[in-house]
C-alpha cells in the first residue's frame, strides 16, 4: 500500500443485483474515501456461499459486482478492488482464527440467529462461523478502519476480541480495527413499504431500484411508490415515511439539502413529485449505466484489472500470513 495513509477494508456480496440503496449507502461514500486512504474492497463471494447460490448467476454476479464497483465510481488502481476466493490466504488464516475464537462467542451473534430463521433449511456450520472468515477478511490487510453498519458491528467487536486475544498470546501480530464513523450514507427505504430498507433479496421487485434497471422501469417504479393521503410534500419519516424516503433520495442524488428540497417542492403533487425524483435518479445512474456498458464490451480490460488486484491483495495478504503462520509454530515452507 502506498505510504502513511490509514487501511480501509469493506466488502460486498455478490448475490442478486447493486441496489440503489447499495449505490447511495455504500458506493457514494467509498468513492470519496479512496484519496484519503488506502482502500481494499472486496467481492465477498466466500461469505455468500452460506445461502444456496445458482452457480451460472451466481458467477455472473461477481463479474457484474465487479463492474459496477468501477462505473459507479471506484478506481481500480488506486483501491484493490478483488475476489476474496481469489486471495486463498482468507480461508487459511480464518481456520486459523477458529482456533481462537469461542463457540458461545459465535453463538451469541444476533446475525446467526436471523438467518438461521430465514434459512431454517440449510443451518449450516458456515452460516455459524461466517463472523471469523469477516475477521479473517479484515486483519489479513491490518486494517485500520471498517465502515460498517448496525447490523456488522458485533462481527467488528469480536474482530478485535480474536484479534486482541491473538496479540495478547504472540506479540503485536494484527493491527485491531476501529469502526469507521464518516459521514452517514443515505438510508434508502422499499419504495412499496418505506419501514423497511430496500433490499436487493426482496421478492417485491417494486420495492427496489437495481442500478442496471432500464429508465422507463425506473420511472414506473416511482409512480407506484408509496406516499400517504395529505398531498403535502415535508420531510417527517415517523408520520410520512414514504414522502420522507422519496425527499431523501432526491436529496442524495441531486446534493440538495432536505430543506432545499421541500423547498423546491412545497406547491407540487405527489404525482409531480414522484415524477422529479425519478428523472434525478435517471440522470444520476444514467453515466454509471453507460460506463458499464462500455466495461462489459472490454473483457481484456477487466481481466487485467481481476489478475493485478489479486497480485496485489495477495502480496499484503501472504505477508500477515506469513507472520501469524510462524507465531502459530508451524513448519516453514521449503520455496
Amino acid at each position: 500500500m502506498i505510504g502513511d495513509k490509514k487501511v480501509i477494508f469493506s466488502g460486498m456480496q455478490p448475490s442478486g443485483f447493486m441496489t440503489l440503496g447499495n449505490y447511495l449507502g455504500a458506493l457514494n461514500n467509498w468513492k470519496k474515501l479512496q484519496y484519503d486512504y488506502n482502500c481494499l474492497y472486496c467481492i465477498v463471494d466466500m461469505h455468500a456461499i452460506t445461502v444456496r447460490q445458482d452457480p451460472a448467476k451466481f458467477r455472473k454476479a461477481g463479474r457484474d459486482i465487479l463492474m459496477q464497483y468501477i462505473a459507479s465510481g471506484l478506481d481500480p488502481e488506486k483501491n484493490i478492488i478483488y475476489y476474496q476466493s481469489h486471495v486463498p490466504q482468507h480461508a487459511e488464516l480464518s481456520w486459523i482464527l477458529n482456533c481462537f475464537t469461542y463457540m458461545g462467542e459465535l453463538s451469541r451473534m444476533t446475525q446467526f440467529k436471523e438467518k438461521s430463521q430465514k434459512h431454517s433449511d440449510n443451518i449450516n456450520a458456515g452460516l455459524f462461523d461466517y463472523p471469523v472468515l469477516m475477521a479473517a477478511d479484515i486483519l489479513l490487510y491490518q486494517t485500520d478502519l471498517v465502515p460498517v453498519g448496525e447490523d456488522q458491528r458485533q462481527h467488528l467487536e469480536l474482530t478485535r476480541d480474536i484479534a486482541e486475544r491473538f496479540n495478547s498470546l504472540y506479540g503485536d501480530v494484527f493491527t485491531i480495527p476501529e469502526g469507521y464513523i464518516g459521514k452517514v450514507g443515505a438510508r434508502i427505504m422499499a419504495l412499496q413499504d418505506p419501514t423497511k430498507k430496500m433490499s436487493k433479496s426482496d421478492e417485491n421487485k417494486n420495492n427496489t431500484i437495481a442500478l442496471m434497471d432500464d429508465p422507463k422501469v425506473i420511472m414506473n417504479k416511482f409512480k407506484k411508490a408509496i406516499t400517504d393521503s395529505e398531498n403535502e410534500v415535508h420531510y417527517d419519516p415517523e408520520n410520512k415515511p414514504g414522502v420522507s424516503n422519496l425527499l431523501g433520495i432526491y436529496s442524495a442524488v441531486t446534493g440538495k439539502t432536505i430543506e432545499e428540497c421541500e423547498k423546491e417542492f412545497a406547491n407540487c403533487g405527489y404525482g409531480n413529485f414522484k415524477t422529479s425524483v425519478g428523472e434525478a435518479v435517471v440522470a444520476n445512474l444514467e453515466p454509471i449505466q453507460k460506463k458499464f456498458a462500455d466495461l462489459q464490451n472490454n473483457k481484456d480490460y477487466i481481466e487485467s484489472i481481476i489478475k493485478k488486484n489479486t497480485e496485489r491483495a495477495s502480496a499484503i495478504a501472504t505477508k500477515t500470513l506469513s507472520k501469524v503462520r510462524k507465531k502459530v509454530g508451524f513448519v516453514e515452507k521449503i520455496r
